[in-house]
């Protein structure tokens, strides 16, 4: 069961600008208080009134399903056809209920921007579960629901597994498994991920002569065997090769073990691994569904991303000789460029008067403002500010690391890499409200850490003056 109030887990997902013009006023505020501040304080619904239940049986039939992985669109659908029903179900016992009515906007507005017919499938109530051992849902979902029946008459049982994201671009800047953001030199051959069943190491090189900056030219993943559904297979991704195959040239692996929903509504069978190409030598997904991982990979300019989300009880599977993994522990204290999450940017444009050694060079061409590495522009900070901007409209870490980078390169492809790892993230990570990171001692960060108790107070007021007023 969901968290009893205004803020029950998964209602951000409902957060759109035209169900917010919908409210009015005072539940705006209501709302954009409880989301951010993330506490349960507003106790509003009644003991009759279902909306919770209903709220958490729609977090539970959505909480597994990945926009890049096809059949999202038609699974969601079902999911929102459920999740009106519950509320029609339980509108009269939540009359005047605030958490109810955004509920039901909520859903009208999801099922407008996604299209979805009023009338239609909608998932079983009770639906038979057939085991499917290499697919990492299916087994889960399995032992949840077995986990659930037993916890009826012992009080307890095991929640969902929880996954964890890792993303990696530009300088490189690293997002961890614990959402610490990072910007590292680490040259050469690194690992990020190596557990028992999924090896991930990236290589990176210096970016321009005489800085520590460097970035990812190859990326090579091992999924590694696991019984009955596939043996392993390598992909290995590089500058200006970025495959639709594996080593061994297959693009799948295992036999095939599930049902996939295209977009005009034909079905298929999908193996246990499987490599989808989205765009050709740009960008390419790999999905292992026996254990639950999709890792994207985009080559953005001269250099490549990686994006990865991958369940946590298996991301933990390691012993000791495989403590270093970038993903999950950061990069070691030599190898940091930023301080403690504080990435400073250089005073004095170019930084580190890299592009200004260019300006000395034969290959310099002052009609095209280039240099020999990349012919790229000479940005200064407000140039570089600006040029973020057009791309990324949050000023978070990721707007933060696209003007960091160019200023020390001056190669505007990497504005295009911070976007391309921020949409990727968006689309994996599993905890919206941890999407934005913002830099330590920012004006943004001073607001967001040290705002709680005033946004908690206000809460509370408004909470008060919403059931009087009501």
């Amino acid at each position: 069961m969901g968290r009893a109030g205004c803020c029950c887990r998964g209602a951000e997902r409902l957060a759109s600008p035209s169900v917010v013009r919908r409210f009015r006023p005072l539940l705006l505020l209501i709302t954009a208080l409880c989301c951010a501040a993330h506490i349960g304080d507003c106790q509003l619904a009644t003991s009759q009134c279902r909306i919770q239940r209903c709220t958490t049986d729609f977090v539970s039939l959505t909480s597994h399903l990945t926009p890049v992985v096809d059949g999202f669109h038609i699974e969601f659908c079902k999911a929102l056809r459920a999740y009106s029903a519950c509320t029609q179900r339980t509108a009269k016992a939540c009359r005047g209920d605030l958490v109810f009515h955004s509920a039901v906007l909520g859903i009208s507005d999801l099922m407008s921007q996604r299209n979805c017919s009023r009338d239609g499938p909608t998932p079983s109530a009770h639906p038979e579960v057939h085991l499917e051992p290499c697919n990492y849902h299916s087994r889960t979902q399995h032992t949840h629901t077995h986990s659930h029946t037993h916890s009826h008459s012992h009080g307890h049982g095991r929640s969902r597994p929880g996954y964890l994201f890792c993303g990696l671009f530009g300088d490189p800047h690293l997002r961890t498994f614990k959402d610490s953001f990072q910007t590292c030199k680490v040259e050469g051959a690194w690992p990020l991920i190596d557990n028992d069943y999924l090896s991930v190491q990236v290589t990176n090189v210096p970016v321009v002569p005489g800085s520590s900056a460097t970035a990812t030219n190859k990326i090579t993943i091992i999924f590694k065997p696991y019984e009955g559904c596939t043996d392993q297979r390598v992909y290995q991704a590089v500058t200006d090769s970025l495959p639709a195959a594996f080593d061994d040239g297959t693009v799948s692996s295992g036999d095939p073990i599930h049902t996939s929903f295209g977009a005009g509504g034909a079905s298929g069978k999908v193996r246990a691994l499987w490599i989808s190409e989205r765009s050709p030598g740009r960008h390419v997904e790999l999905h292992a569904g026996y254990i639950g991982v999709t890792v994207i990979i985009r080559q953005v300019g001269r250099y490549l991303t990686l994006a990865v989300r991958i369940p946590e009880e298996l991301a933990q599977a390691y012993d000791d000789t495989q403590d270093l993994q970038l993903c999950l522990n950061g990069c070691p204290s030599s190898e940091r460029i930023d301080h403690s999450g504080h990435l400073p940017l250089p005073l004095s444009p170019p930084a580190l008067g890299l592009q200004r050694q260019q300006l000395r060079q034969p290959s310099y061409s002052s009609h095209t403002h280039a240099y020999q590495f990349g012919s790229s522009p000479i940005f200064g900070m407000e140039e570089a500010k600006e040029r973020c901007s057009e791309q990324l409209e949050v000023l978070d870490i990721y707007f933060h690391s696209c003007v960091f980078d160019l200023l020390t390169t001056g190669d505007p492809n990497f504005t295009l890499a911070a976007h391309s790892a921020q949409k990727d993230m968006e689309n994996l990570h599993p905890h919206r409200d941890r999407w934005r990171i913002y830099p330590r001692g920012s004006a943004a960060s001073f607001f967001y850490s040290d705002s709680q108790l005033i946004k908690k107070l206000a809460l509370l007021l408004l909470c008060t003056l919403s059931i009087v007023f009501m």
